[in-house]
Formats: structure tokens, sequence, C-alpha cells
């Protein structure tokens, strides 16, 4: 079995990484964090914002609720507040499916370029 190298799993994103997970500006981010008391990213000293996975994962619902289902901004406010966590589980359900689908074609994708070789 050939050895394979572990994927390297970042703890921290900066800003400019989260933004082009979401292909959104950096700026609209950090509007988004004066306005949803969910997202608070730890600050270093020189007051760079680091993002765990804990935290795009809550900046990926405040997306799905915004820009994939057209909540208002007061809308989303408020289904978070009303502590609505089965759409929080269910955008991580998605996220998580979406992974795999796209891990499934890729492989399909390999394994067909080696038996048309």
């Amino acid at each position: 079995m050939p050895y394979k190298e572990r994927d390297i799993e970042k703890k921290y994103y900066s800003i400019g990484e989260v933004a082009d997970m979401f292909k959104v500006a950096a700026s609209l981010i950090r509007y988004w964090e004066g306005e949803f008391e969910i997202i608070r990213p730890k600050k270093d000293k020189k007051g760079n914002r680091r993002y765990t996975k804990d935290d795009i994962q809550k900046i990926r619902y405040v997306y799905h609720l915004v820009k994939e289902k057209g909540y208002t901004l007061q809308g989303a406010q408020e289904v978070i507040a009303s502590g609505k966590q089965q759409g929080f589980d269910k955008v991580a359900a998605v996220q998580k499916l979406q992974e795999i689908k796209d891990f499934l074609i890729n492989l399909k994708h390999e394994l067909s370029s080696r038996s048309g070789s």
C-alpha cells in the first residue's frame, strides 16, 4: 500500500481565506461581525481576525440565511435569536454531503481515467 501524506488541517483562517471560501468581500464578513452576535472570531496581538472551523460554520449559517434563503439581515437575526438550531444543523449536514459528493465525483474521474489509459 503506497504511503499517503496526511492533509494538514489548519486551526485558524484569515479573513481573506474565509471570504474566498464564500466568494464574498472581506468587508462583508467584517460587516456581518457587527450585525450578528454569533460571529466573534479571536484576534491576535496585531488585531488580525483568526477564524476557527466553528466560526466558519456560523458564517456559513448566516451566508445560507442571507444569500441563499434571501432573508434580510433583520430576518436572519430573528431566526438566529429564536434559537432555530435545526437550521444550523441542516446547513452543516448539507455542507458535509457536498464534500462527500465532491469526493465521489473525483474518485469516479480518477477511476475512469485509469481504466481508459
